[in-house]
């Protein structure tokens, strides 16, 4: 009864009640999207790399060399030599190694030159180790291994043909089209850049530009690709290598030796340290965001305490009726809040859904050009605390009408 005279009441100003309650929506649209897409992106940076004790790459800033060489955003500074390579790969302190060599692109997804490590090092989230959905690992100098949403979107299967593009433009009319390479292998979805990757060897990566100089293709000069031999393809340089180490104790001692090695400048980073750098740079901007979507839900929020302050001068025949009928002044205060929070509850329901459909709809967007993988589960985070917050603060900012209601109540009779 008393929820049913509760909506009965809104719907008698459901002109001014809609817009309080898109007001109140869009309040908490903002305000939860923010929170999860925090939440989300921390997530998804912090499960691209796992079990990586250092990267290496030429002499740069900590953030850079993390982007470049596990995002792939930006560009490195410099190239490090072959040379040096091997011999802080074959430091006894190292366990494992993995090469990386950058630079080129397909139909705007990086190219990554590697070895067949790669696949049995290299580490996501938890430690998971990379699968396969189709095919296997790069044996042949032009097998090419893609990530799940290269295929997906670009709509390649086992055997298909395709052309590196020189440079990482989107759109390049700088192509190795004289030596195309061969699907051999498709990875499982990780959530993570691999899947906007292609892979191939560093052996692939040394063929397609055999016949070129400084950027340019050497017109007239043409390579037989049936008589390339893979011992001869040994790269001169590469971008960045990952390093597994022996024991966890050595890793700075090791990062000390690299970050002074005499034969070219190197910088040696910890994965985890960088990303704690990042969320530090961005704890400003995060806090930012906050702070404008609490301004807003409280805007809501006021609007929702003057629209209904507004409405007990109105309901003045209505609440008179109410006392006739025996109702006493704290039923008024309490039929006040409770059409408070009515308002609200709506209005989170109207904001989830909206919040929910855009995630649907955008999250192929926001992986295939941030390589963002946003979830959709909506309560995850502190979401949840923010929803009773926000009921509780419906609560708050109603008392002010909720007491104007049980005064006028008090003075009826």
């Amino acid at each position: 009864m008393f929820i049913r005279l509760a909506s009965k009441s809104l719907l008698n100003r459901k002109g001014s009640v809609l817009l309080t309650l898109m007001a109140m929506s869009v309040s908490i649209f903002v305000l939860l999207g923010v929170e999860h897409i925090r939440h989300q992106t921390k997530d998804s940076f912090n499960s691209t790399v796992s079990g990586v004790d250092l990267i290496v790459g030429a002499r740069t800033g900590s953030l850079n060399l993390l982007l470049y060489s596990v995002f792939r955003i930006g560009s490195p500074t410099n190239n490090i030599g072959w040379e040096t390579y091997q011999a802080v790969a074959s430091n006894s302190k190292v366990a494992w190694s993995v090469p990386i060599a950058l630079g080129d692109s397909h139909k705007g997804y990086r190219v990554m030159g590697t070895t067949s490590d790669y696949f049995k090092h290299f580490r996501y989230g938890q430690k998971r180790q990379l699968e396969f959905s189709a095919g296997q690992q790069f044996s042949g100098i032009f097998d090419v291994v893609l990530g799940s949403e290269v295929a997906r979107k670009l709509g390649y299967t086992l055997g298909d043909p395709l052309v590196l593009a020189h440079g990482i433009a989107k759109t390049s009319f700088s192509l190795h089209d004289d030596m195309p390479f061969k699907v051999v292998g498709i990875l499982e979805t990780t959530g993570t850049p691999v899947d906007q990757t292609l892979h191939v060897s560093l052996q692939g990566i040394e063929a397609i530009h055999l016949n070129w100089q400084q950027g340019v293709k050497l017109p007239g000069r043409r390579v037989d690709r049936e008589q390339l031999n893979p011992q001869a393809l040994e790269p001169e340089s590469i971008t960045a290598f990952m390093l597994g180490l022996s024991s966890r104790m050595a890793t700075f001692r090791v990062q000390r030796d690299i970050n002074n090695y005499a034969r070219e400048p190197l910088s040696a980073i910890l994965p985890g340290v960088a990303l704690s750098e990042l969320w530090q740079m961005m704890g400003l901007l995060e806090n930012t965001l906050r702070l404008i979507a609490g301004l807003i839900l409280i805007a809501a929020l006021l609007g929702l305490s003057a629209m209904m302050l507004a409405s007990i001068r109105e309901r003045e025949h209505e609440i008179h009726l109410l006392r006739v009928i025996g109702a006493p002044p704290l039923y008024l205060f309490l039929l006040i809040e409770l059409e408070a929070i009515l308002i609200a509850l709506t209005s989170i329901i109207l904001g989830l859904s909206g919040l929910y459909i855009c995630l649907l709809t955008a999250g192929d967007f926001l992986a295939s050009s941030f390589g963002l993988h946003i979830g959709t589960n909506i309560f995850s985070g502190d979401n949840t605390v923010f929803l009773l917050l926000i009921i509780g603060a419906t609560i708050i900012a109603a008392m002010i009408p909720s007491f104007s209601a049980y005064r006028n109540a008090k003075a009826s009779l």
